[in-house]
């Protein structure tokens, strides 16, 4: 569950959003102005906030530069029709996104899972850990591989010629190539072994190890995996 943070010093605005996005499956904490804002994101884990510009105590884009300082956490400005310099400002400081008030909160909504999903999509592509490929992920600092979000339990050997072939994607390998590359050793009797790995692969990763979705023979040649 990913967590909004509405800071906005008016309390029918603040009401107004927390209602949609919690109905829209977000967990929802609010702040009255920019210095509760700080304090919020130094005790909780936020992952987008909403911010108004104009607010009493510290506004929106002084905070906006002190949370710069520390924290990437996206920001889509709260603003009026009178405060372009300032949206000009905010942007310039690093905000992500603005909407100009009186808004449509269906719209805030629209920007708030645009954003969130280009940052977690942007996030998952920066872990050079990890390799991915359709709903298979491997995971070298962790050694671990899942399927569609479910960790999968495999031996030493079958994850070592699972994270050969996702490194080299689409790529064919006869068994005597995979053979090299895992065991480390010339390949006498690598057909009869690595078949039996990707098949014990297969079983665990495949829906329908008969037609399988990812690992492919490649008839006269090897294999290989697809996306």
């Amino acid at each position: 569950m990913y967590t909004v943070l509405i800071c906005d010093d008016d309390r029918d605005i603040r009401r107004a959003l927390n209602i949609y996005l919690s109905e829209a499956g977000y967990r929802v904490l609010e702040a009255e102005n920019g210095r509760e804002l700080l304090d919020t994101v130094e005790r909780e884990e936020v992952h987008l906030i909403l911010l108004d510009v104009m607010m009493p105590e510290l506004d929106g884009v002084s905070a906006l530069a002190l949370l710069r300082q520390k924290s990437n956490i996206p920001v889509i400005l709260l603003t009026a029709k009178s405060e372009d310099e300032d949206k000009i400002t905010g942007l310039e400081l690093g905000a992500d996104d603005y909407v100009t008030k009186p808004f449509n909160v269906q719209e805030v909504l629209a920007r708030v899972k645009a954003i969130l999903r280009r940052y977690m999509r942007a996030d998952r592509e920066e872990r050079s850990s990890a390799l991915v490929i359709g709903g298979i992920e491997l995971d070298d600092d962790n050694k671990t591989v899942t399927l569609d979000g479910e960790e999968v339990t495999i031996t030493p050997k079958e994850y070592d010629i699972l994270k050969f072939f996702m490194e080299n994607p689409g790529k064919v390998f006869s068994s005597k190539e995979i053979y090299r590359a895992v065991w480390k050793d010339m390949p006498v009797g690598a057909e009869g072994t690595v078949a039996v790995h990707i098949r014990h692969l297969r079983e665990k990763l495949e829906i329908d190890p008969a037609e399988p979705r990812y690992l492919k023979v490649v008839w006269g040649k090897g294999y290989k995996i697809e996306g």
